[in-house]
């Protein structure tokens, strides 16, 4: 049988793809779109999260309910579903990486804990908050280069359970000083857990009442 030659525009549309790591969607591969600014986490880095979140946690992924601001491959979002995310919700602004998660989400059948959403991150959040939506974990990889920490981590700080964290990548190690500075009324944000590989910053953060610090 005679092959289909893809055209020049199907070899660009992806670079190369990242894998998921654990849970039933285990060696699941998911494309990495052709979009500006997107870069993936690599596999190392998502682990180590992933073992973090597991101990913070106990384990407890059937209970947790994840949002994931700044999807782009959907590495995170998919990651916890796949170990039994209660429910997790993806936001992707760039029309091509946000339809790349919509073919993942069919091809993987996870519509019933998978909730994507096509917008900006900021105005999401905001959304979300007025609603009074509340998740365990917050995902935040966003543009290195649009220094945006400091307008959405507020929104987060009011989008978040009593113990919930937020996972935020950055291109320098951030400080409780500047951190402290995004949590909201009382409450401010305390670095839990943190570390580097290559070029990425990695952390965790929680809220703790200003009075506890």
């Amino acid at each position: 049988m005679r092959q289909h030659k893809p055209s020049a525009r199907q070899k660009s549309s992806h670079r190369y793809q990242v894998r998921i790591i654990g849970g039933q969607w285990k060696r699941s591969l998911l494309p990495v779109s052709v979009v500006p600014d997107l870069r993936p986490t690599p596999n190392r880095v998502r682990e180590t999260l992933f073992n973090w979140l597991y101990t913070l946690f106990d384990g407890r992924w059937e209970e947790m309910v994840c949002l994931d601001l700044f999807a782009g491959t959907g590495a995170f979002g998919f990651e916890a579903a796949s170990r039994g995310a209660q429910h997790v919700t993806m936001v992707e602004s760039h029309r091509m990486a946000f339809e790349q998660l919509q073919a993942t989400c069919e091809k993987l059948h996870a519509k019933s804990l998978v909730t994507l959403v096509q917008g900006d991150a900021l105005l999401v959040a905001e959304r979300l908050a007025a609603q009074e939506k509340r998740f365990d974990v917050i995902f935040l990889d966003p543009p290195f280069q649009a220094d945006i920490l400091p307008e959405i981590l507020p929104f987060c700080a009011g989008l978040l359970k009593g113990n919930g964290v937020v996972y935020v990548e950055s291109p320098v190690f951030l400080t409780e000083k500047t951190v402290a500075q995004s949590g909201q009324n009382d409450w401010q944000w305390h670095i839990i857990r943190q570390d580097k590989a290559g070029h990425v910053c990695y952390h965790l953060l929680q809220l703790r009442h200003a009075d506890h610090f």
